[in-house]
């Protein structure tokens, strides 16, 4: 692909980055003389008219999009098979980077990112484009701080004629509720994600995580995080109950429209309505204490019945006026009680479901339920799903399930195997064999489901037994039977965990020993040749990343070792004026100094030294006009 031209004018420099569904490239445009990005979408997917027409609303949603704050889109086309899209070229790093490399950044200048991502969020909203995967990573940090919002590869265009699909898409750890359970997606959805995003760079920590994307979604849909000030005290109440209106699990509680949430976000970094009540939990409950891990993989999760309600301050708009502030004082005892009663309860529940109480759960109805959320829902019950199998069905949806064995009701064992009938659909779709993929590249992986009709998402998690970049976990699983098209979800290594560490102080260390200090510690090293006067050859004379800087493993880190200085010849400035002299001098890289002597006036009658290193001070005798005889007389 390197070297390689689109539309006879974006020729292709290096790949900097890959996504699921397309790679993206540097490039310069021979036209304009500048560089850009080209993404081209990857072979596999340019022939499946949906995903072309997909990645063609990408490029015309976007170019609609005109924001200091987004990335702006030149040009799109087609190339023999490859449809690309020209976009500019954003020098920087994306906010998840800057996050794993620096931890918790502070909260203001997280508040003017958020502020910046609102006002492009307004834009798109206002064209009817729900971006629906706004994540740090999709955010991009410049040299003078301030953002670009880029791909919208999933972007749902509202306007008439658009087509609209189900499909749940995003990343599971920023997913809205509403969007983990594949429901319809509003601007709040993306106003969700954002809160995500906040709270993340905020505290250095996701709100959700766990073991798999099933329980990070679910989590997504039923449980609040821990508030931000718990885990940062640094944060400001105002700006925490800023997120925690934005991560409202009801589209209804949070900001109602972008411009909504950018004036909270401006006023609190203006210091305006500063109040600094608390952000308190005072509405409904859900299962706390029962532990549903989470990870990195987008599902559709079961919907929660108790919905907890966050209040914040009045001048948020969260709760409003003094009148009403009575009217509830009665009521929240009552509130207060029936949360107890409610945890109780639901705490008895599901001890029981999960078999705390005896061994044996009871099977839930999961008939009309698509595939996902009933894994989801056995998985909440400690069930898991068995075998599947799929059939024709005039009256159950395809992709939803029409029977389930054991049945309803039925009294089994805490990870009983549950199998399940999946329709197909009132007419039979070609069922395909998933190839297995462990071990895979993701480019290994993408031509073995191309081949037989089945599409890839990726994804990253750590693992140690499998080698960076290859496959270490797939689902459906190996050798189950699918519908052609279905999608596969496979998870890349990006080896062992990386772990934070504190860079040490290198400056006067040889070397081999400071080179050998670094990769110890997990980090990537580079050298370069410098010359330093206080610093011996052969030793670290400066070092990228300053000591005591807590990093990620894997950062990459410069080393500048001072090397040997050179003698060079000194100009032979003989018989030139003073002034000639200097102006000689100073060019070769000297400094000068002036001294009298006797011989031809006013010109350089010898100089000293005649070599010397680069910066010494030269010496230079203007003649006095006098014999060097007379002078000795």
């Amino acid at each position: 692909m390197v070297s390689r031209t689109f539309g006879n004018r974006y020729q292709v420099i290096e790949r900097i980055g890959m996504g699921g569904m397309a790679e993206v490239y540097k490039a310069t445009d021979s036209t304009l003389g500048r560089t850009v990005a080209v993404k081209v979408m990857l072979p596999q997917y340019a022939a499946d008219a949906n995903f072309a027409a997909r990645f063609r609303q990408e490029a015309q949603a976007a170019a609609n999009l005109s924001s200091p704050y987004i990335v702006n889109i030149y040009d799109w086309g087609k190339d023999g098979d490859s449809y690309y899209i020209v976009m500019e070229y954003v020098r920087g790093t994306d906010l998840k980077t800057a996050i794993q490399q620096r931890g918790s950044i502070h909260p203001r200048k997280v508040a003017e990112i958020g502020s910046q991502v609102c006002s492009a969020l307004s834009v798109a909203h206002g064209y009817d484009i729900i971006h629906r995967d706004i994540k740090s990573a999709n955010i991009m940090v410049q040299g003078d701080g301030n953002v670009k919002v880029m791909d919208f590869g999933i972007a749902q265009a509202g306007r008439p004629g658009m087509t609209q699909d189900s499909s749940v898409l995003g990343t599971a750890h920023y997913v809205s509720p509403e969007q983990a359970q594949g429901k319809k997606l509003t601007a709040a959805s993306d106003l969700y994600s954002l809160g995500v995003v906040l709270y993340e760079a905020a505290t250095g920590q996701l709100p959700f995580d766990g073991p798999d994307v099933v329980s990070v979604a679910m989590k997504q849909v039923s449980e609040y995080p821990v508030p931000p000030r718990e885990i940062n005290p640094n944060i400001d109440p105002r700006f925490e109950a800023i997120i925690m209106r934005a991560l409202e699990k009801n589209p209804e509680d949070r900001f109602s429209t972008a411009n909504e949430m950018q004036r909270a976000i401006d006023d609190y970094l203006r210091g305006r309505g500063a109040s600094s009540a608390p952000t308190q939990v005072i509405g409904g409950g859900y299962a706390a204490g029962v532990n549903y891990g989470g990870a990195g993989k987008t599902t559709v999760m079961p919907a929660n019945n108790g919905q907890t309600t966050v209040l914040a301050n009045d001048q948020l708009g969260m709760q409003g006026q003094e009148g009403q502030k009575k009217s509830h004082t009665g009521r929240n005892v009552v509130i207060a009680i029936l949360i107890i009663l409610a945890l109780v309860g639901i705490g008895y529940a599901a001890a029981s479901s999960l078999g705390l109480f005896g061994g044996s759960v009871t099977v839930p109805d999961v008939t009309g339920q698509t595939e996902t959320l009933a894994r989801a829902s056995l998985q909440t019950s400690g069930l898991k799903v068995g075998s599947l199998q799929y059939e024709v069905s005039d009256t159950v949806e395809k992709g939803n399930v029409i029977s389930q064995d054991p049945k309803a009701g039925s009294s089994v064992q805490s990870g009983t195997a549950i199998n399940l009938v999946i329709s197909t659909g009132k007419t039979s779709g070609e069922l395909v064999t998933v190839p297995n993929l462990m071990g895979l590249t993701a480019s290994e992986a993408e031509r073995e489901l191309a081949a037989v009709g089945l599409i890839g998402s990726s994804q990253q998690g750590a693992n140690e037994s499998y080698e960076a970049g290859t496959i270490f976990q797939q689902d459906p699983a190996t050798n189950s039977r699918v519908p052609a098209g279905s999608t596969v979800t496979y998870t890349v290594s990006t080896g062992k965990e990386k772990k934070n560490v504190t860079v040490p102080d290198l400056i006067g260390i040889n070397e081999g020993d400071a080179v050998a200090t670094l990769e110890k510690l997990g980090l990537n090293v580079q050298t370069r040749q410098g010359e330093n006067d206080r610093v011996s050859a052969g030793s670290v004379c400066e070092q990228s990343i300053a000591a005591g800087t807590e990093v990620a493993q894997g950062t990459n880190i410069t080393l500048t070792i001072s090397k040997e200085r050179e003698k060079v010849s000194v100009p032979d400035v003989t018989g030139s004026s003073e002034n000639e002299a200097k102006s000689t001098l100073r060019a070769a890289g000297f400094s000068v100094n002036v001294e009298s002597a006797p011989g031809t006036k006013n010109v350089v009658v010898r100089y000293t030294p005649s070599s010397a290193y680069a910066g010494d001070t030269i010496t230079i005798y203007i003649g006095t006009g006098e014999s060097s005889s007379a002078s000795s007389n």
